[in-house]
């Protein structure tokens, strides 16, 4: 086994650790390991929320999860002789749940997908699922099943939700202002554009005193994907992937979390993977000046590993750029084309017994495909959604005989 740089103690908060991870992005943060290029180590990893979802069957967590709190992130990890201009190349050599444990954390043998309410993050079909639900799964290896979601078994595409290196501080002060104005111009917007600095419960890792207030007062919340990488959520990120960050500042700093048992593309519910700690394996080595030598300038380029479930049928569903609810045609919108897409394959399965919000909860956390099918012929944007054949054990595909409707139970719901 590597050697572990990032220890998690799955019975303890990330702010209760030995050493604590953070949950902002500045490039500040204290390293709390260093290693050399060419090093392979491991860091463990508490769940994003920092356990605040149970193994229960209500939705009462997640309808009052505290989203200052997320994203609880392992690092930062220094690799000696990286400076800014050179790419960091991590090789992700393995990763999975917590090993040989079961207990109340996710990642101990169980993980969970939740559908946020609106007024509290929402998700991509929160406008037509406003409320909180959640769907509880067992893992039996590489596979998962979820009482509340009966009828479904599939492998899933393990990977972390979140990595990346440290914002420069030039690189965090423009991130800041131009979010900002995305703000300003719809500040009262339910869910927000976009979040903000925020000092509460901000954790900066081993930083203490004046630092530590700065660095919870500047610190870029870790919500979305950036420059450096971040909450990328790309599902094949899995063993064998290797991926290029641009480096900002000198050591890197490196820092990942968010672990992911599985994940549909897109993660639509927005907490749409199933969700947990574990263990991550690292390999990491430099490219001096690589930056300028390969163009890569604003965002990181990886190689997709080749470990994935190997789902030779889909039925797929097809979304265009019109919201039919209004009956209005957008031009060329490929995010409006694959919502359709999305409420497509909802409607579908609900002819099969699934409630609208259980088949939203399987889209998001199942190794569905979705691409971008037709982006050029005006003026709608074509989207398609591939839904594994095989991980339902009754048909699902259209015939004669009409669909096998049945009582296929219900997700986990909140109290009045």
């Amino acid at each position: 086994m590597p050697e572990v740089v990032f220890s998690v103690d799955q019975s303890k908060s990330m702010r209760d650790q030995d050493v604590p991870g953070h949950n902002r992005w500045h490039p500040d943060i204290p390293n709390v390991a260093m290693v050399k290029p060419g090093a392979e180590f491991r860091m463990e990893c508490r769940d994003w929320t920092d356990c605040q979802i149970g193994n229960n069957d209500t939705a009462d967590d997640v309808r009052d999860i505290d989203l200052t709190i997320p994203h609880m992130l392992s690092g930062p990890i220094g690799v000696e002789g990286a400076e800014p201009g050179d790419l960091l190349v991590v090789d992700i050599l393995d990763l999975g749940p917590v090993p040989q444990q079961t207990g109340d954390a996710a990642g101990q043998n169980w993980g969970y997908t939740g559908i946020f309410a609106k007024a509290n993050g929402g998700g991509f079909l929160t406008d037509y699922y406003p409320d909180a639900y959640k769907a509880i799964w067992d893992f039996h290896g590489q596979q998962a099943t979820s009482r509340h979601l009966p009828g479904i078994r599939f492998t899933g595409i393990t990977h972390p939700g979140l990595f990346g290196t440290a914002p420069s501080s030039e690189m965090l002060a423009q991130w800041n202002t131009r979010e900002q104005a995305l703000i300003d111009a719809d500040p009262n917007r339910v869910p927000p554009l976009a979040l903000p600095p925020e000092g509460t419960n901000a954790l900066a890792g081993t930083a203490t005193g004046d630092l530590a207030a700065r660095i919870a007062a500047e610190g870029a919340r870790t919500v979305p994907a950036r420059e450096n990488g971040g909450n990328q959520d790309i599902k094949n990120f899995t063993r064998g992937s290797r991926v290029f960050f641009p480096v900002h500042v000198k050591d890197a700093k490196l820092s990942g979390g968010d672990l992911h048992f599985s994940q549909g593309d897109g993660e639509i519910t927005f907490c749409g993977a199933i969700e947990m700690g574990g263990f991550i394996d690292f390999h990491v080595d430099l490219i001096k000046g690589g930056m300028e030598k390969y163009g890569i300038s604003t965002n990181p380029v990886f190689i997709p590993g080749n470990v994935e479930p190997r789902y030779t049928e889909f039925l797929t569903f097809i979304g265009i750029s019109v919201d039919h609810d209004t009956d209005t045609n957008y031009y060329l919108d490929a995010t409006l084309a694959y919502r359709r897409a999305c409420l497509n394959a909802v409607e579908y399965f609900k002819r099969f017994g699934y409630s609208g919000e259980q088949a939203y909860l399987l889209l998001g956390s199942a190794p569905v495909e979705g691409r971008i099918s037709g982006i050029v012929d005006v003026p709608n944007a074509c989207c398609s959604l591939y839904v594994p054949t095989a991980m339902f054990d009754f048909e699902i595909r259209p015939s004669a005989a009409g669909p096998a409707t049945a009582d296929r139970g219900q997700c986990a719901l909140t109290t009045i």
